[in-house]
């Protein structure tokens, strides 16, 4: 946990320029993928998830450790054949986890927030999932166990091929001749992340393309059909928690209300989208039929607005840039801070996207979330320890709280006002 949370101290910045510079360059170049709001939504929702994997916020059912210890056929010596097979290892378990979570309904909601963006570039590549709490998957890495993979090989091995799956999501990038035939390219990954009827639920893989031509599911970008992103079902909200919970949301709703009593306990494995017809009738969901003419999520966002989200999500991204620096020491203080710090960001990024929404509860999450920080601030006389690096740092905080508060009132009421103007022009 520790370790994770110092690489992603070096992680965090690089990602975020690269995504800055990916915007700077196709402003330059006349073709910009990158909508503001859109960006911010998607930062945020790395943040969810970077921090839930740092607290460890994850129930395993099947672990790797138990399957090297009681299946484990050989053990490998050579330290680099032993990395080698750890990476191919798990590219190939990501296949199929990742096709599965495409064909079943229940497991499409621990993946769906990375498919949620109406966009394809490298900022939605980190809207990665907080929903999947429960870790079933182990089973995938099976040949590894049975080859004596050591457990802390994988450990090592799998931020660094999470991290290698960055790059192909960006439209800058053309074809890569030879390396088409092998590894997961710019030109590949836009088809899977596409609902084009011709590109939907295909090119799985995650590093090595190979997988889809071996198991049938590659399908090579055409020329004459351009990539349409998204969800066919789009999530219509900037709001990364909401998005991770709407697909789950949705089949508790069905299974309730469904009068098939099969379908109230098979759905959940249905192929991804299925509905019991009788709730379909009764309780229609809006679907997009025509994937080339539909109007992207794109509520109206002031300068004000839009400022104002960029200095919530920079405060958020220095808050856990502590919270990461620092998890020893926070734990040293009390053990249970450090969950009451991982809800303090999650409630944090809650409130500003509920804002981007231009939600007019957002004042109300925005006071709970202030009101816990100032908690936090008035019951330790200090920020988690960082007076050890800051003496001002609860006097600084305070403030920010508050003004915090202030600034969401008053941009729930002009938001409010605006809309009011809109209804009474209609």
């Amino acid at each position: 946990m520790e370790r994770y949370g110092q690489v992603l101290l070096i992680a965090m910045p690089a990602f975020l320029l690269l995504v800055l510079f990916e915007k700077w360059y196709g402003r330059i170049k006349g073709k910009d993928t990158v909508r503001n709001m859109d960006m911010i939504s998607s930062l945020s929702s790395g943040v969810t998830n970077v921090t839930k994997d740092v607290i460890g916020l994850a129930f395993v059912v099947l672990s790797y450790p138990f399957l090297v210890r009681n299946l484990a056929l050989v053990h490998i010596s050579n330290d680099f054949l032993v990395y080698v097979i750890a990476f191919l290892a798990l590219d190939f378990a990501g296949y199929w986890v990742h096709r599965l979570q495409h064909v079943a309904n229940f497991f499409w909601n621990g993946h769906i927030v990375h498919h949620s963006s109406e966009e394809f570039n490298l900022a939605c590549a980190l809207r990665q999932s907080i929903s999947s709490i429960v870790k079933t998957f182990a089973i995938f890495l099976l040949p590894a166990a049975l080859l004596g993979v050591p457990a802390d090989v994988i450990a090592v091995v799998a931020p660094l091929h999470l991290f290698a799956q960055f790059w192909y999501h960006t439209q800058h990038i053309g074809r890569m001749g030879f390396l088409e035939k092998i590894i997961v390219t710019p030109s590949h990954h836009p088809v899977h992340h596409a609902i084009n009827p011709e590109y939907i639920d295909k090119n799985y893989s995650q590093i090595f393309i190979f997988w889809d031509k071996w198991f049938g599911t590659f399908q090579e970008e055409l020329p004459d059909v351009p990539p349409v992103y998204g969800i066919t079902r789009p999530v219509r909200t900037w709001n990364p928690i909401r998005i991770n919970f709407q697909h789950v949301w949705l089949l508790i709703q069905d299974a309730w209300h469904t009068k098939n009593w099969k379908d109230k306990f098979t759905l959940w494995f249905r192929h991804t989208g299925y509905r019991p017809a009788d709730v379909v009738e009764k309780y229609p969901v809006y679907k997009i039929n025509d994937v080339y003419h539909f109007e992207k999520y794109n509520k109206p966002a002031s300068t004000a607005l839009q400022t104002w989200s960029w200095i919530q999500l920079l405060m958020v991204l220095f808050f856990i840039s502590y919270l990461f620096g620092n998890i020893a020491a926070i734990n040293a203080l009390n053990h249970f801070y450090i969950f009451w710090y991982g809800g303090f960001v999650f409630l944090s990024v809650y409130a500003f996207t509920d804002l981007m929404d231009r939600n007019h509860t957002a004042i109300l999450w925005e006071c709970f979330r202030g009101g816990l920080g100032l908690s936090f601030l008035f019951q330790q006389n200090d920020w988690f320890g960082a007076s050890t690096y800051l003496p001002a740092v609860t006097y600084i905080l305070g403030t920010y709280f508050v003004v915090s508060i202030l600034v969401t009132a008053w941009l729930v009421q002009k938001h409010r006002k605006e809309d009011m103007r809109v209804q009474h022009a209609l």
